[in-house]
């Protein structure tokens, strides 16, 4: 009674009341409560209700929908001919229209009162095949039509595997001997309709025209498909263990039914925490979950969701819930566009090696049209160790957003693709090579920094080579790849791993402000990163830091067009015409760390001994200005110019090159003037051992003697080149000293199905102290240059730990946040 009183409404307290101790007050506030909450839930009851009966009259409204869109169809296609075309005689029945009256009709009604019969899932096939079909009525006055052999072909391969797939579904509600007659029965009327459809449409095609009012063969075609295009991708009821697995569907990936990758919803987050839970396997068993427990709760995280590729594997039949979630994640990467060489799976396949052929990956710090060292010598190596058919040649070289391509690359010259820069580079080459080069140029992310006057590598420079192809890496400059390397281990990756030192990093870093201490940090860093990522370091000459497993070799040649520069020389002076008519010049970037101090402060103690001599000097860069204000205000005789290529026609006929730097490792300007037959002036210098053999090469140990040099070399012509000594600057030698020295020659040798393992073996197997302390030194600097605060702090350049935004823009790369996802598989 005191429920229904409290119903009906009362009149408002006074506030008065509503705070007063009497037992009356709560009492009323509690009915009122009650009142409120049942009022509500009769309202939702009743919602709940009216949306059922809603739904179920749609539904049964679909449903005779479906059934009179049937019949509508089969009738129009039975219409009989106005005026048939011969030869077939006026009024004679005709055997197709015959036999899709007389059989087809019959077993197709047949079959749809037997899925009527079946419940709610035959109610949803009905409404799937039919939804939006509706067949216009056939054309008034139209005699002939060409048959819609297409549609019905559609028809038949798209009823026949729907109704093998859904006869477990359908025949689950039978049991005994009666699901066994339904089942021989039901596909008995399948063989049927499948044998009389293929004899319909292969008498058609000799027949041409017999049947008019059906709809074209594109719309019959896109309508069926769109009406299937849901079906086929939903679940078909629960599995059955009568249903066999078929062939037709193994390993495959869902599609739609217009060939293409269906849309695959995203990984929610109770199957990202199932695939947790099951690689967190190992851990979970030393907490003492048993296996089953930790299975059954994947299952349950998984087997909460609905999505299309559940459907596919209740087609299968196979209850393992593992798999299927191992499927809907391939199905997620193949839908983003995602795909790995690496992974535990394909592991083995690292390391094979195709066509009997080697794969070498040439990777360094610096790509044309930036004219240094370090872009144009690794590009003549890939170039001449491409010629060699045992291997496969990569170069990979640093792409640069447009920003530092101004900064960067002269004349202000841009790329707007990594496609276009190749083709630039191909082409300089070309035009220097006296064959075809045949090697491939990949790109990297780099970012440019103005502070060290470099480029730095941004991401895991190792994961632009593919795994397949990860054989044999060659680093030009390993130190200056490795300082921020957050990746792959190279020796790892790759079986043989070959360093080049091009730069001394110490001499120019003890020019600057508290030069001595980072000289001292420095050098231990690239002791560490060169044992850590490479088996074999070769320094061209021993200016460079002692690195460890290092050895002194110049791997470096001339570009072909100064040897041929220099025959043509020689050539002039055999038939009497003057050689050289130019002095001393000088040729190299404008910074002072490139030997402009050195030369100044020469010229300037030695003034009154060279009375009249002149030097021309070519170069620029961001010193410019003040070298030249400097050689001003010493009252120098010097003579600018800018920058250009050593192989100008301008510069053919000087006879003398002065090189006065102490900080290069071996100067490829000081090799090409020796190529073209000049007299060389150069420090005696570890840098320039290696040309000191040349008989044109002058050296020198004090202001004196350069004054000495300078004088000789002005009275006398250069001796020419013997053949010995041409080939000894050439290229090819270079390549055979480089094969030797750094023992490519014996890794190439090796039989392709024993040499290609060694690596991995040797350190896999018969690891000693040695590798255990590299290994060790890898992973540590792995975790330090994966902190972002400690990167900064040692000088690299911000958000280089992965590419950018606009790297991805250019090179078509997936963002990093897809590539290593927080949630691994």
């Amino acid at each position: 009674m005191e429920a229904r009183a409290s119903t009906s409404p009362s009149p408002q307290r006074p506030a008065s009341m509503g705070r007063g101790g009497g037992g009356g007050g709560g009492g009323g506030d509690a009915s009122a409560a009650l009142s409120f909450i049942y009022r509500g839930w009769r309202e939702v009851r009743d919602s709940a209700s009216a949306d059922l009966r809603l739904m179920r009259a749609r539904a049964d409204s679909l449903r005779t929908l479906a059934d009179r869109e049937l019949e509508h169809l089969l009738v129009s296609a039975s219409t009989t001919v106005a005026a048939p075309a011969p030869p077939v005689a006026a009024g004679a029945p005709i055997a197709e229209v015959e036999f899709v009256r007389n059989r087809i009709q019959p077993k197709i009604s047949e079959l749809r009162r037997q899925y009527a019969a079946s419940g709610d899932w035959e109610l949803g096939l009905g409404r799937r095949v039919l939804e939006g079909w509706v067949a216009p009525p056939p054309p008034r006055g139209a005699t002939t039509a060409r048959v819609d052999l297409s549609g019905i072909t559609a028809i038949r391969n798209a009823l026949v595997p729907e109704v093998a797939g859904g006869g477990g579904a359908s025949t689950a509600w039978w049991s005994g001997d009666e699901m066994e007659e339904e089942e021989e029965k039901e596909w008995e009327v399948v063989r049927m309709i499948r044998g009389g459809l293929k004899e319909l449409e292969r008498r058609s095609q000799s027949s041409g025209e017999i049947l008019g009012g059906i709809p074209g063969p594109s719309e019959l075609v896109e309508k069926f498909k769109s009406s299937l295009k849901s079906f086929n991708m939903e679940p078909l009821g629960s599995k059955q263990s009568g249903v066999k697995e078929s062939s037709a569907f193994k390993g495959t990936m869902p599609l739609s039914l217009t060939g293409g990758p269906m849309e695959v919803p995203p990984l929610d987050l109770t199957e990202i925490m199932a695939n947790l839970v099951r690689q967190s396997g190992p851990f979970l068993d030393q907490l003492g979950v048993r296996r089953e427990l930790r299975d059954k709760l994947v299952e349950t995280l998984y087997s909460r969701q609905n999505h299309s590729l559940s459907a596919d594997s209740s087609l299968l039949g196979d209850d393992n819930s593992t798999d299927e979630l191992d499927l809907r994640i391939a199905s997620v990467l193949q839908s983003t566009g995602y795909h790995t060489d690496d992974g535990l799976w394909n592991e083995p396949s690292k390391y094979e090696v195709s066509d009997n052929k080697r794969h070498v990956a040439i990777v360094t710090t610096a790509s044309l049209p930036w004219m240094t060292g370090t872009a144009v010598n690794p590009l003549f190596r890939a170039a001449y160790l491409a010629r060699n058919s045992k291997q496969d040649v990569t170069l990979v070289v640093p792409w640069l957003c447009k920003s530092d391509q101004e900064l960067v690359y002269p004349n202000s010259m841009t790329f707007s693709s990594p496609e276009e820069q190749e083709t630039y580079i191909k082409k300089w080459l070309e035009e220097r090579l006296g064959f075809e080069s045949n090697f491939k140029i990949s790109f990297y992310p780099g970012k440019f920094s103005k502070e060290r006057r470099s480029i730095i590598p941004a991401g895991d420079t190792s994961q632009f080579i593919s795994s397949r192809e990860a054989d044999i890496a060659i680093l030009e400059e390993p130190e200056h790849l490795n300082w921020y390397h957050h990746g792959n281990r190279w020796t790892d990756k790759f079986n043989h791993v070959v360093g080049v030192v091009h730069t001394n990093y110490l001499e120019y870093i003890k020019r600057e402000k508290n030069g001595a201490l980072q000289a001292f940090l420095v050098k231990h860093i690239n002791n560490w990163v060169t044992r850590a990522y490479c088996d074999k370091v070769l320094r061209l000459s021993a200016a460079t830091q002692d690195l460890p497993k290092s050895i002194i070799c110049n791997v470096h040649g001339v570009n072909p067009k100064f040897l041929k520069i220099g025959d043509k020389i020689m050539a002039d002076r055999e038939n009497g015409q003057q050689s050289f008519s130019k002095g001393a010049y000088f040729l190299g970037k404008m910074v002072w760390a490139k030997g402009y101090r050195e030369l100044l402060d020469l010229l300037d103690k030695r003034k009154s001994d060279l009375q009249g001599f002149k030097l021309d000097v070519y170069g620029s860069g961001e010193d410019s200005q003040e070298v030249q204000s400097t050689a001003k205000k010493l009252n120098l005789n010097l003579n600018f110019f800018k920058g250009r290529d050593h192989a100008d026609d301008s510069l053919h006929g000087y006879k003398v090159f002065i090189n006065p730097s102490i900080s290069d490792v071996l100067c490829t300007a000081t090799a090409e003037a020796l190529a073209m037959g000049k007299f060389v002036i150069c420090a005696e210098h570890p840098s320039n051992e290696f040309f000191m053999s040349f008989p044109n090469c002058l050296t020198y140990r004090t202001p004196e003697e350069f004054v000495a040099r300078v004088n000789e070399a002005m009275a006398r012509e250069p001796q020419p080149l013997t053949p010995e000594q041409r080939y000894n600057l050439s290229w090819e030698a270079a390549t055979e000293r480089f094969m030797e020295y750094s023992d490519l020659d014996k890794v190439l040798s090796q039989p392709v199905t024993e040499g290609v393992h060694r690596s991995k073996t040797r350190r896999t197997i018969q690891s000693n102290l040695s590798d255990a302390m590299d290994g060790g030194l890898a992973f540590a600097h792995h975790c330090l240059t994966g902190s972002e605060v400690l990167r900064l702090a040692t000088g690299a350049i911000p958000g280089t730990r992965d590419y950018d935004k606009q790297h991805c823009v250019d090179m078509g790369l997936l963002p990093p946040q897809v590539q290593h996802p927080v949630y691994g598989w």
